[in-house]
Formats: C-alpha cells, structure tokens, sequence
C-alpha cells in the first residue's frame, strides 16, 4: 500500500502522506476492546519515513470527529483541510459515523471530486492475510518469527532499563530489566534477538514471563546483551525477536537455571550469527 502511495505522489509531484487517527477510534467507541499497540506513532512515523512516505498526519481522535458521517468526514477532512488530490486504501476500510463509508462509496466521492483513488488488495504469508490482527495473533502466541515475515521487519519493543532483584548477575549473565514497555509483548518464554543502546546492536538472549524457580509469577521482560559490558541503568533499550528458543521452565535449583542459562546464550548467539551470514 505504501508503495503504490508513493509511486503515485511520485508520478504526480505530490508528497506522499499517511494520515492516521491518534488514538485509534476504538479507545473511544469500545476502550474494553481495544487491541495493544505493536509500535508507537513516532515509531510509526520513523518506519513510514524509511519507505519514502514524506509526512505522517497523527490526527486527534475526538466524540466530533467520529460524529461525522462519512461524506462529512470525505469532505471536511479529506478535501477542506487536507486538500488531497488523491488516495490509497485496503479493501477493509471503513470510515464516518458507524463505519457507514466503505471503499465503494470512497471511490463514487473521490470520482465526483476528480482525485485518484487506488484499492490495494492485501498481501498473504503462509497463507494467511497480512493484517495488524494477524500479527498480533502470532507475537501473542510467540510465533515471533511469522510476525517478522508479516511485517518485513523484526518485531521489536523499547522500555527503560530498571534496577531488579540482580539474580542474573548473581549467576553470572547479568541481564536489563525492561520497565514502561507500552506495546504488546510476546507470549511468556526465551527468545534470541538483538537488543539496542546507545547506538549499539548487540545479540541478546531475552526472557519474558515470571521466574518461577525463585516463585516469583510478575511477568518482567529480561535482556542479557552478548558482549556487552557497562552500565545501562536508566537507558533506553530496544529490543528485536529474532526467534522463539523455549518455554518458560521451573528448575529444581539455581545451578541447574544457571546451566540452562548457557544454553540459551550460546543458542541465542548461534541463531544471531546464521542469520547475519545469510544476509
């Protein structure tokens, strides 16, 4: 979709804009239903802007907004203040009071209005059609690698480095405790990844879930960095899922969670250095 934007702004000598609701409309209609993000708008922004898109409109979500019906909405949003001279959508696209618009009677609007309209049918992986639904379904059941193949990138979330209880550095694989992570995490167990500080990417063993060798059930999110040495306290840490190594596991003692500890270092760097030889 975002090619066929871009092409066409292109071939026109128009900029190229994403508009997008800030919050989505659903946080207002049905806030118990609400889906969690998988990036946040600067995040979204700074991915749209690497595929050639020259402006991203966040515009504010509110009861007036989503009271328009969809001819209001084509007209005073979409011609009045955004004067555009054309649109691309997907085949699902719902817009106006009660989702009452559809493509079809975007394209008779956009025809009366002399903009160019184009529908970009969806793409599928392993058969399935790619969707912000879809993704979510398969980050939520750990399926980290198929979000990846969906999204074209790794899937990744960034939080703030917090102090913990430092039993990983007790055992010898200190890890950073990743705290204020507003999008949605992995289903609970370890994956290899990459994590990112300070301009930095580095292989990353990464643990999502409670710990219940030391009966501790409060879901954290817990990062060992491959060759990594310092302090990042207080730091902002992103990090990336590569692939999902094992489940959540209760061990009979802290030396065999040690040992197991290895394992999954040595898998994650393994699985990190496969994937940077075949790029």
């Amino acid at each position: 979709m975002i090619r066929t934007l871009v092409h066409q702004a292109r071939s026109e000598n128009l900029p190229a804009v994403v508009f997008t609701f800030e919050p989505h409309p659903i946080h207002l209609l049905r806030p118990e239903h609400a889906p969690p993000e998988l990036m946040g708008i600067e995040e979204r922004a700074a991915v749209l802007e690497s595929l050639g898109v020259d402006c991203v409109i966040a515009y504010p979500t509110d009861r007036a907004l989503l009271n328009l019906s969809a001819e209001e909405f084509f007209q005073q949003i979409l011609c009045d203040q955004l004067q555009a001279k054309g649109l691309v959508e997907g085949p699902n696209f719902y817009f106006g009071k009660n989702r009452a618009g559809d493509v079809h009677l975007l394209r008779t609007l956009c025809d009366r209005a002399g903009m160019f309209f184009s529908v970009v049918e969806p793409g599928l992986c392993d058969g399935r059609m790619i969707s912000s639904s879809e993704v979510r379904k398969a980050i939520q059941s750990g399926e980290v690698a198929l979000a990846a193949k969906m999204l074209g990138r790794f899937y990744q979330i960034k939080g703030m480095v917090e102090h913990g209880e430092e039993r990983g550095r007790a055992l010898g694989f200190p890890t950073a405790n990743l705290a204020d992570v507003l999008t949605l995490l992995p289903a609970e167990g370890v994956y290899c990844g990459f994590g990112s500080v300070g301009g930095q990417r580095y292989p990353a063993a990464i643990h999502i879930g409670g710990n219940p060798t030391f009966q501790n059930s409060e879901t954290k999110v817990e990062v060992h960095l491959i060759g990594f040495t310092g302090d990042i306290y207080d730091r902002n840490l992103q990090v990336e899922f590569l692939e999902k190594l094992r489940d959540t596991q209760t061990f009979s003692d802290a030396n065999a969670l040690k040992a197991q500890l290895a394992i999954d270092i040595e898998s994650s760097k393994k699985q990190v250095d496969q994937w940077n030889a075949a790029q």
